[in-house]
């Protein structure tokens, strides 16, 4: 057992997101070319929880999402969260929050669209959205020239911190009042 829960660890381990149950037993199938029971893949898992659970692990396996993954506990997310707000120092540059903004609020959107609401051109700054994975391309407008439509990703969400585009803030949370320049001035 130890041997089928090393090889689940390690899957586990090198996934980038939640593996599901069935993709474990793909690769244990293919790699041992033999079918695997479900009851041994679930002890493992079970054993696995188990394991790390023990306080002198830093991290889990959390079923999340439909599958698993090693998640660093609660008790570690402050010093975590300091070290990538340091390894953070590349944020994002104006011209692209100016940009992504306008993606999130009006997506799906095409890039000359875009590039009438900036007034520049915006090839570079879409590019290196769509390079970090904060942008997708949600497919083709059915307009002359069928221009690519972008759209925010899962991605976006998480580097916001939202679940859902109703969480962002509306566009008149951003507006002043009109006849806001002169206040506090005594008239004589």
């Amino acid at each position: 057992m130890d041997f089928l829960s090393n090889h689940i660890e390690a899957l586990i381990f090198v996934s980038p997101k939640p593996v599901k149950v069935e993709e474990i037993k793909n690769c244990l199938v293919e790699m041992f070319d033999t079918e695997i029971p479900d009851n041994d893949i679930q002890d493992a898992l079970r054993s696995l929880t188990e394991k790390y659970q023990d306080e002198n692990y830093s991290f889990q396996v959390d079923h999340v999402g439909g599958g698993y993954q090693f998640l660093t506990k609660p008790a570690y997310q402050s010093s975590i969260g300091i070290l990538l707000k340091q390894q953070s120092k590349k944020r994002l540059s104006n011209s692209a929050l100016e940009t992504l903004a306008i993606i999130a609020y009006k997506q799906p959107v095409t890039k000359p669209q875009i590039e009438q609401i900036r007034g520049v051109n915006c090839d570079y700054t879409t590019q290196k959205l769509l390079e970090k994975e904060l942008i997708e391309i949600r497919g083709k407008a059915d307009t002359l020239g069928r221009p690519i439509l972008y759209g925010t990703s899962d991605k976006f969400m998480e580097y916001f911190g939202i679940n859902d585009l109703q969480d962002l803030p509306s566009p008149r949370d951003f507006t002043r009042d009109e006849n806001s320049i002169g206040e506090g001035i005594i008239e004589e």
